[in-house]
């Protein structure tokens, strides 16, 4: 059963007043505040009083709450996309990244999570204002802005990346409760039947409960690296000076782009937007949903700098290519520093691996209701969004059964997913880059300058990574270190002229429009169906197929590879 996207006179929005207009028109006449005005949701359930786990505001609220005590309530109610989305970002792929990290080397590499926080908070920043003005999802928004062939392009290559991420996840589930001599063909289904329990019960606010659970699971690295005689002096030290033990080796720099590609993914930004829109989070709470974000970013950066500390000092640095994986990991940290710490470590990897699943999986499901106009939203039961809790039932059975067919490149799938997430990673960027600068759509909201300089620097390095995880696992020859030297000496040039340019032709950019503060806060997208589709210039259209040119070819050589991989 689907959910077509609201109209002028649709009678599930919760209006009193016809619809303002085009955009452009709605600034002149100004709109009503957001909590009555039509927005462009795409499922009726998403409009409302926002229900979090930890309190309730009611639609009617206008958001201006006073004293510490009320903007605490409202921060609790609204919490939860933000910290999901980073805490669940620390997954089965996640807890191997920064275990390989700290036992290859030490601390040395942890002032590279360091500089993904501002990185985390722009990108995701970006994704509330999207969320919470457009009520639209990221996936539904690039289908309908850019066309169905961007749409497809873009949402094609997440389902791919998504799928195989969920089967790390299960990966994880196996080797964690492998620990503890569970057989993974037990493991695994237990896992599969509890992620569907906690989804399809059709109340956001007991899904939600249900992930803070494992939220607070994520803190048990806390008293793990309190367990391995942490040197703060050598943390601190680290976490300030760039630096890598044993010099800028290939498999240092290979391991970085892991820890970003790892750290920064595509299904964030999908998940997010969507987990905002289902929450009913309006313009008015989008500060609230800033903090959130921060917090989770914070939180995310503090459990990852903990793992590495934990195998850093328990384990030693033995230098490159001692990691096996998690698993081997768990065990190791039993024998040095106690079977405490080796049962906490694999609880670690459990929890990590349960929320990733919980998390990608809904992103992807949440994708899929918007391409394909389905209900998807968590507030409905089984009966009302039946296509929508399928996929994600369908999506982590057959991720489950891959981990179990005897012989399956379980490896290889994971060394495929890290690779395709670095391709990835910069085009989903980019699209998320040009819908923030797009005023049909964020109006009032659009992203401010410093913001554009910024997110283009991100997607820039983003994408230098990319083209060295392609370029050296096509080529495991090839020296990475000179390489990186190379792109990101052209990259400051580029990026140089760029500053440059902009500077002599700051003239001719016209002036933002002057907004009060009230009516940013109840400005919200009118319906899809209401605004014009953006015009690309040529050089734009150039740089898209270029980039999307880049992105397949690469896909396709990485897939050749994995190929000749299985294939010994």
């Amino acid at each position: 059963m689907t959910d077509p996207t609201p109209t002028r006179g649709d009678p599930r929005i919760a209006s009193q007043e016809p619809a303002p207009g085009p955009a452009a028109a709605r600034r002149e006449t100004g709109a009503a505040p957001d909590e009555v005005a039509p927005r462009a949701v795409l499922d009726s359930a998403h409009v409302g009083d926002i229900q979090g786990a930890l309190g309730t505001i009611r639609v009617h609220e206008l958001g201006q709450r006073r004293g510490l005590r009320a903007r605490l309530l409202a921060l609790l109610a609204i919490m939860g996309p933000g910290l999901i989305v980073m805490v669940g970002d620390n997954d089965a792929g996640g807890v191997s990244t920064y275990a390989q990290a700290g036992q290859d080397y030490g601390v040395s590499l942890l002032w590279v999570l360091v500089l993904l926080i501002p990185v985390l908070i722009v990108n995701q920043e970006m994704v509330i204002r999207l969320g919470a003005v457009t009520g639209v999802g990221h996936a539904k928004l690039i289908n309908e802005r850019f066309g169905r062939f961007w749409g497809w392009f873009s949402v094609g290559d997440l389902f791919l990346l998504n799928f195989l991420t969920i089967v790390t996840e299960f990966i994880g589930v196996s080797l964690a409760l492998g620990y503890f001599g569970i057989s993974k063909y037990l493991a695994v289904p237990i896992a599969v039947a509890l992620l569907v329990a906690i989804t399809v019960s059709g109340s956001f606010r007991q899904w939600e409960r249900f992930m803070y659970v494992f939220i607070a699971a994520n803190f048990l690295v806390i008293p793990l690296a309190i367990l391995a005689h942490p040197s703060v002096g050598s943390v601190v030290s680290h976490t300030l000076s760039p630096g890598i033990r044993g010099g800028a080796t290939s498999q240092a720099v290979l391991l970085i782009i892991a820890i970003v590609g790892t750290t920064v993914a595509p299904w964030q930004l999908f998940f997010q937007q969507s987990n905002i829109i289902d929450k009913r989070i309006t313009p008015r709470w989008i500060n609230y949903e800033r903090a959130d974000t921060v917090i989770g970013a914070f939180v995310v950066v503090i459990g990852a700098a903990a793992l590495i500390a934990v195998t850093a000092f328990g384990l030693a640095p033995a230098g490159p290519g001692h990691f096996v994986d998690a698993g081997a990991t768990a065990h190791a940290l039993a024998h040095r520093l106690g079977s405490a710490a080796g049962a906490m470590f694999a609880v670690v990897l459990l929890n990590a691996s349960l929320i990733g699943a919980a998390a990608v999986t809904l992103a992807t499901s949440y994708a899929f209701g918007d391409v394909f106009g389905l209900r998807h939203s968590l507030h409905r039961s089984f009966r009302e969004a039946g296509q929508f809790y399928a996929s994600f039932t369908a999506l982590v059975a057959l991720a489950g059964s891959i981990v179990l067919i005897p012989g399956a490149p379980l490896g290889l799938i994971t060394t495929a997913v890290q690779a395709l997430a670095g391709v990835l990673l910069p085009s989903a960027t980019v699209f998320l880059l040009l819908l923030c600068n797009d005023r049909e759509v964020l109006g009032p909201w659009v992203n401010r300058p410093w913001v554009n300089a910024v997110a283009t620097v991100i997607v820039s390095v983003l994408l230098v990574l990319s083209i060295v995880l392609v370029i050296t696992t096509l080529f495991p020859g090839v020296a990475v270190g000179q390489l990186a030297i190379v792109l990101f000496a052209a990259l400051a040039l580029v990026l140089g002229g760029s500053g440059v340019w902009l500077l002599l032709h700051r003239g001719a950019v016209p002036p933002r429009p002057a907004w009060t503060e009230e009516e940013r806060r109840s400005w919200t997208m009118p319906p899809l169906a209401l605004l014009d589709r953006p015009v690309w210039s040529v050089g734009r259209r150039v740089a898209m197929f270029s980039l999307s040119g880049y992105l397949v070819i690469a896909v396709l050589l990485l897939v050749v590879k994995a190929i000749q991989l299985a294939g010994g």
